[in-house]
């Protein structure tokens, strides 16, 4: 949604790994190409990030809730639902601050449920509407709808119809969920901040390439489960680490660690992989996508919308 006149407009993603803030690239792009101005909430990884793909925007340090995962997730996320209530009521008494102090006419806010204020246009971006889980699936559904229905719109990053990307996850799956489906949903299709990038077929330089995302330590796992498998390997592999907030190339035998790429680097390193080896996050998967590119996915372990997606992929 673009306004009619200049405004004032928050975007502020969700800072579990880095998927939430790479797929508000072509939001916050879209929006200052339509002359608005774009304050940015963010902390950690997403907020370099974002600083440096988009310099001339102003930013906030807006901290969110750590989460921590586990083999046995839902008795994990049990016990951190106080904290997670009250992060959802501290960003939502941090928002009506950041509007007194900024004048903000439009909060656009990925996966973080505090940011809906009734004096402005407030709009909620997430891909789960059904959150995956062995127990209490329609309870969690419903309280997840009862917080989407707080804001304007939902947008939902996927296309509306079959076939889709999230399955599942953003579509109702049985006459239950179509029933109580939230009314304000809006499907504006994959996001990606490699909409626009040249695709061009390139040599074949690395055997295989993977790509770390996601919180900690899980995060920390799969780099190192990476750069053993990868040593295993006849061929030069690159490791991209997902650190944008730090700078640093490392070389171990075959194997070459970079912390971060520019966008087009990104792309080109892609396309010249025999092998793409990463999580199952979604953006990732827009992502690939957008570029018409395949990988092999491995879900963070205890994640339950990344194992849904991995086995969905794979059927695919």
């Amino acid at each position: 949604m673009l306004l009619d006149k200049k405004k004032k407009i928050l975007i502020a993603p969700l800072n579990w790994g880095l998927g939430h803030a790479t797929r508000c690239v072509p939001i916050i792009a879209a929006q200052l190409s339509a002359g608005h101005e774009v304050i940015i909430a963010a902390d950690g990884g997403p907020l370099s990030l974002l600083q440096q793909k988009f310099p001339t925007c102003t930013f906030i340090t807006l901290k969110g809730v750590k989460i921590q995962y586990s083999k046995w997730m839902i008795f994990s996320m049990a016990f951190q639902v106080p904290r997670f209530l009250f992060s959802i009521y501290r960003e939502h008494q941090a928002l009506k601050k950041i509007i007194s102090e900024h004048k903000i006419d439009q909060v656009i806010s990925d996966n973080r449920y505090g940011l809906w204020n009734k004096k402005i246009e407030s709009i909620f971006i997430t891909h789960q509407i059904n959150i995956q889980s062995p127990i209490l699936e329609k309870l969690l559904f419903r309280i997840n709808c009862y917080f989407i229905s707080k804001y304007n719109e939902c947008w939902v990053p996927d296309y509306e119809g079959s076939p889709n990307l999230s399955g599942d996850l953003s579509h109702p799956k049985n006459e239950y969920y179509k029933t109580n489906f939230p009314k304000n949903l809006k499907y504006i299709g994959p996001l990606s901040r490699f909409f626009g990038l040249e695709k061009i077929p390139s040599e074949k330089i690395y055997e295989a390439i993977g790509i770390v995302s996601g919180p900690e330590p899980q995060r920390s796992e799969f780099l190192e489960k990476l750069k053993h498998d990868f040593s295993k390997l006849k061929g030069k592999t690159l490791i991209i680490a997902g650190k944008p907030d730090i700078e640093n190339q490392q070389q171990i035998e075959n194997i070459t660690i970079v912390n971060h790429l520019r966008d087009d680097e990104f792309v080109k390193a892609l396309f010249s992989a025999q092998k793409i080896i990463c999580r199952s996050g979604y953006s990732t998967i827009m992502d690939l996508h957008v570029l018409g590119l395949s990988a092999e996915f491995i879900a963070t372990p205890g994640q339950t919308e990344q194992e849904y997606l991995a086995k969905r992929m794979a059927e695919k």
